[in-house]
């Protein structure tokens, strides 16, 4: 492992000890083999996925993750029907959401976060990037 990689990859700001579970929704097999890969640079942190919309929204109302990965482009809704659908449940609608794409369009990132996205992240990832975002949004265990 090259040594800038290593130094990020402990995530700064994380006691060693602060576990954080995150919930990815992605249906790209290859992003989210991407995702597991950078979340073993952080042992403390688990990474469940689930392939599409439906399946996110069980996983997130069972698990109640400290941080939701909606992929803006799934195979049965798309991201913000997601969001929607997450913010109408008691037990999900506090949930801290982060929406994912390669789609840069200002109008795309805007239509995000006014409907509730705590951040809009791009792909493709840039690791040491990716790990301070998430070092950032993981930080502090939820209310």
């Amino acid at each position: 492992m090259f040594p800038a990689v290593a130094e990020t990859a402990r995530a700064p700001g994380l006691p060693p000890t602060a576990s954080r579970h995150v919930l990815y929704i992605e249906d790209e097999p290859v992003n989210v083999m991407l995702m597991r890969g950078i979340f073993r640079l952080c042992p403390n942190w688990t990474l469940s996925t689930a392939r599409d919309g439906a399946e996110g929204l069980r996983r997130a109302a069972q698990d109640q993750p400290d941080l939701v990965l909606v992929d803006m482009h799934l195979p049965d809704m798309n991201g913000l029907q997601l969001l929607e659908r997450l913010r109408d449940e008691q037990d999900t609608r506090d949930l801290p959401c982060v929406a994912l794409s390669a789609d840069a369009g200002s109008d795309k990132v805007g239509a995000a976060l006014r409907a509730g996205f705590d951040d809009y992240w791009m792909k493709p990832f840039d690791l040491a990037q990716l790990l301070s975002a998430l070092s950032r949004k993981l930080g502090a265990p939820r209310a």
